[in-house]
């Protein structure tokens, strides 16, 4: 995609906004110092090809191929970009059922995602089957309330990743939906669910004080919105702090922009979502000027 494209795609679905509750930025806003690119995907299920041109919803949308042009312009366009996952990478297509997701693993190798997070469908062959295909995959796995301790996985999936870009310290978390009820347990074995929210605060608390991030993003698998007491992507970002983006999955929800939602302490977080199948690209563009101010616009991008 040129950039001319993207820029005229950002004007007619993007969004210019604060974080961290400082507002819209006046005119007078000088040219920001640094530039950070997000781009991500969620909820993909093993959909390597594009769909058909008759299909009744998609026609000719998605395929891997294509997402790995669009990225790889973009990241020519911003060499300070990271690609991230919010789960449910398998099940859904024949390349699934054959391979297991050793296809899925290597093609996200290629297109150098930075970090995935792991939805409920990553059980469908069992603990096991998910690690048995890690060696396919160059990226990280970020899971912070699913406890592996005494699974296979202890060790192979990080609570949470700092990245690090022209200078601006991103720091990655993950959080993954309750697996009982949706999961056979046969499957997830040993893996101990945690409360959500009480480990985002942990791991933003951790990310800012500690890691001194300033960036916090949280790959998400609960799901946008829930009209019941279910924890979800709206609810998490208005019971916790620090969090600057979450980037959210399970539900299939297509957002043709961020929502713009408040925090604990009133102040700004962006939460996206793109739908499902690869059919469209999440792009969240971060400026940060001199004085460590930070704003944000964000598009869907059609595969």
């Amino acid at each position: 995609m040129k950039r001319k494209t993207f820029i005229q795609n950002t004007a007619a679905a993007g969004i210019f906004t604060g974080i961290g509750g400082l507002g819209l930025l006046s005119s007078s806003f000088k040219a920001p110092a640094k530039h950070i690119t997000i781009l991500h995907t969620n909820d993909v299920h093993s959909h390597i090809e594009p769909f058909p041109a008759d299909d009744a919803k998609y026609p000719n949308l998605g395929g891997i191929s294509r997402r790995y042009s669009l990225i790889e312009n973009i990241r020519k366009e911003n060499p300070n970009t990271l690609l991230l996952d919010a789960g449910d990478i398998f099940q859904g297509t024949p390349f699934f059922n054959f391979y297991g997701g050793e296809i899925e693993f290597k093609l996200m190798s290629k297109l150098k995602y930075d970090a995935a997070t792991l939805g409920n469908h990553d059980f469908d062959n069992g603990i096991d089957g998910f690690n048995a295909q890690l060696p396919n995959a160059d990226f990280s796995f970020i899971s912070s309330n699913y406890d592996f301790s005494n699974t296979i996985l202890d060790g192979k999936v990080k609570d949470y990743q700092v990245f690090t870009k022209d200078g601006v310290k991103i720091g990655v978390f993950g959080l993954g939906i309750e697996l009982d009820g949706l999961v056979s347990k046969k499957n997830y074995k040993e893996t101990q669910y945690l409360n959500p929210v009480e480990i985002a605060q942990e791991m933003t608390k951790k990310l800012k004080q500690e890691e001194k991030c300033d960036l916090v993003i949280c790959l998400s698998h609960l799901g946008y919105h829930y009209d019941s007491d279910k924890i979800d992507d709206l609810k998490l970002a208005s019971q916790t702090k620090d969090i600057d983006l979450i980037i959210g999955g399970h539900t299939h929800t297509f957002l043709p922009k961020p929502t713009v939602t408040k925090n604990l302490e009133g102040k700004k977080v962006l939460v996206n979502q793109t739908g499902w199948a690869g059919v469209n690209l999440g792009r969240i563009d971060f400026y940060l000027d001199q004085e460590n101010n930070i704003s944000a616009e964000g598009a869907a991008i059609e595969v």
